[in-house]
């Protein structure tokens, strides 16, 4: 695998990485609250095989700079246009994971034309309430109380209680990739995704296809939600998983490595 590479984003850097370069269709895959591009080195290393992979530390998340007190999902969205910018990339299939799919979709709402798909998992594109929003000033609070329990807590309550005893080695590793999130960085994640537009809009009017992932017992993004609002594009698919809570794509990482390369073949096709 390719090793980090660096750009300038106003005047601060973000963190990439870029494997599979001689495959002609491509694949960005943007990773969900306080975790950084480590977590898809299992899928990097299956799809450089036949995909060009781009993979991406946001702003404030894994060795990338943090900017100022709020990162807004339209900031992202522009640091991951100057990554593939850098990179010669002018089509992809984006896949983002919960914070990373608000980014996806913000990024679609701008960029809509650079993409050959779209897949959200565990990720909407509503805005948050006003009752998500109080609780995202308390995640504020209590991180700058106490980084490092907050991020054990909410990091073991991502999988589903079923496996979290035979899965206690993933999620070990993975409360160690996000014990190295720093606390501005988290802050000024929850301060953008409490400010979010809707993005309803750009789901309505998406002409490439969309894939949506959710499990059946995931306590953040509840099943209803996501099959609401896989009505909306032109082309959809859903896949709901058993036994799977936030983090399908290691909760069942297998099935879903194969769905979602399966998606952007297709894409390609289309």
């Amino acid at each position: 695998m390719e090793k980090h590479k660096t750009i300038l984003f106003e005047g601060k850097e973000i963190h990439y990485r870029d494997d599979g370069r001689e495959n002609e269709q491509t694949v960005v895959l943007l990773h969900g609250f306080l975790q950084n591009l480590n977590v898809w080195c299992s899928f990097t290393l299956t799809y450089m095989r036949s995909l060009r992979v781009i993979t991406i530390d946001l702003p404030g998340h894994g060795y990338s700079a943090t900017y100022s007190d709020v990162h807004t999902m339209d900031f992202m969205a522009n640091a991951v246009k100057a990554v593939l910018d850098a990179c010669g990339v002018e089509r992809c299939v984006m896949a983002g994971h919960s914070l990373g799919g608000y980014v996806a979709l913000a990024f679609a709402d701008r960029y809509g034309y650079m993409l050959k798909g779209l897949a959200l998992l565990h990720s909407h594109a509503m805005a948050d309430s006003g009752e998500t929003r109080a609780r995202r000033d308390e995640v504020c609070r209590q991180v700058h109380l106490n980084r490092a329990g907050f991020i054990v807590d909410f990091i073991t309550n991502l999988f589903d209680d079923t496996k979290r005893t035979t899965m206690m080695q993933d999620i070990k590793e993975l409360r160690d990739q996000c014990l190295e999130t720093r606390e501005e960085g988290i802050i000024a994640a929850q301060r953008g995704m409490k400010v979010r537009n809707s993005r309803v809009h750009v789901l309505a009017a998406i002409e490439r296809p969309v894939l949506f992932v959710y499990g059946k017992n995931d306590p953040r993004i509840p099943v209803e939600v996501g099959l609401s609002q896989a009505l909306l594009p032109k082309r959809a698919e859903v896949l709901i998983l058993d036994h799977v809570a936030h983090m399908s794509f290691i909760e069942d990482r297998d099935y879903v490595k194969q769905r979602l390369s399966d998606f952007v073949h297709q894409c390609y096709t289309f």
